[in-house]
């Protein structure tokens, strides 16, 4: 057995490549073998969200605070809400985030496959955030 003491991880500052607005991560468990999850709650402040991106192993995302945004290339912008558990199939682009005048925050797990758990691509415009 093992316990992870809440607060005994940093607290880090999402990435300006990978996310644009504020975004903090605070991680909360990282695989050991043989498992491959990993998991953070991640806090958008309004406006803020994720680059397009996908995970070769899909990903869960659990709202525990505030409104979000997310979106699948092609798709509708979805509203989320507490409570609310969204799955991104393997290989699906998509991203997420806050809604424009509400911060949110979500745990997101995801499993590595061959040790990458993400693949970054370009930013979410204004315009693709807005539609």
């Amino acid at each position: 057995m093992k316990i992870s003491r809440a607060g005994s991880q940093p607290s880090a500052k999402g990435p300006a490549d990978w996310f644009t607005g504020t975004v903090r991560i605070d991680p909360l468990f990282a695989a050991e073998a043989p498992g491959r999850a990993n998991g953070a709650a991640v806090t958008f402040e309004p406006g803020a969200r994720t680059a397009w991106h996908t995970h070769p192993a899909g990903q869960t995302l659990i709202v525990t605070a505030g409104v979000g945004r997310v979106q699948c290339v092609g798709g509708a912008i979805e509203e989320i809400r507490p409570g609310d558990v969204v799955w991104f199939p393997a290989g699906v682009k998509h991203w997420h985030g806050a809604a424009p005048d509400v911060a949110m925050t979500h745990i997101a797990i995801h499993e590595a496959v061959d040790g990458s758990t993400v693949t970054w691509m370009e930013k979410v415009t204004d315009e693709e955030y807005r539609d």
